[in-house]
């Protein structure tokens, strides 16, 4: 994480100023030297893709966790889809560091992390990507952008039981979630936006993003964005959690790694109580 310091500013001068670049090997790097040394973390790209003659790889990071008998549970962690959004990129890397030193909030789980979903974006610290995409909003929609493509494939190969991605929002003044797919996903949001708000405050407005709310939680969502296949059965959890981008960095690395660990959590309990019903 890096730490800003106060100066002075000339707003003529950065009004057309471009924004500053990121770099994807400094955010992975830590989580490479743990995959090298961790019995529990791999490091292994999903693919590439090239941009004006760059070939760039889609990071992607396997957890496995302690085996709790049966089939592992298969969760897709998902952030950097906006490439301005990098909270969620370096809070996936915050959860990975937490697990390898207490893989027991893992057991049962194998899970499927994607720190950086779009890496020009990222990058060049822009929303779309550098053929000017929003890239969700092109899912499942016979999009030919190539990281899309790639993140499709893994949707669809890996038949996720659950989803969850994770995104910054310059318009709210607390942290807020979308529901999707299964009609369990609401009792897994609502634990986990309880222990995010005890770091940061909870979005309650009536109305967020245009969408109508109630505690912080919306039950619709944009076409195209980053989910299951349409049809899909059984349906997973699909959760979008979504930060106030305007509150400090660490505080939002730290609301959605609470966040997160709560929904392992809770799913986990769902599934060892779901024979009975």
């Amino acid at each position: 994480m890096t730490v800003s310091t106060i100066t002075e500013i000339n707003p003529a001068a950065t009004a057309t100023a471009p924004r500053a670049k990121r770099s994807i090997i400094d955010l992975l790097a830590p989580l490479n030297r743990l995959a090298q040394a961790s019995a529990n973390l791999i490091a292994k790209p999903a693919g590439q893709f090239e941009s004006n003659g760059v070939t760039y790889e889609l990071p992607r990071f396997v957890f496995l966790g302690p085996k709790a008998g049966g089939e592992p549970i298969r969760v897709g962690l998902f952030a950097g889809l906006h490439g301005d959004e990098a909270e969620g990129a370096y809070a996936l890397a915050q959860f990975l560091t937490v697990l390898d030193q207490s893989p027991e909030f893992a057991t049962g789980y194998c899970l499927f992390v994607y720190p950086v979903c779009n890496p020009t974006g990222f990058e060049d610290n822009t929303r779309h990507s550098r053929r000017g995409r929003d890239l969700n909003r092109e899912f499942w929609n016979n999009s030919k952008e190539p990281e899309v493509e790639l993140l499709q494939r893994e949707i669809y190969h890996h038949a996720f039981h659950g989803m969850v991605s994770c995104h910054t929002d310059d318009t709210s003044h607390g942290i807020y979630g979308f529901v999707r797919g299964a009609t369990l996903t609401q009792h897994l949001l609502k634990p986990a936006l309880r222990a995010a708000e005890l770091i940061l405050p909870r979005n309650y407005d009536e109305i967020i993003d245009g969408f109508e709310a109630r505690n912080g939680i919306i039950r619709e969502g944009y076409q195209g964005i980053l989910g299951a296949p349409p049809g899909v059965r059984p349906l997973p959890f699909e959760i979008i959690l979504e930060t106030p981008q305007s509150a400090p960095h660490y505080q939002q690395e730290r609301a959605l790694v609470a966040a997160l660990q709560t929904i392992l959590s809770e799913y986990r309990k769902f599934i060892a109580y779901a024979p009975n019903l």
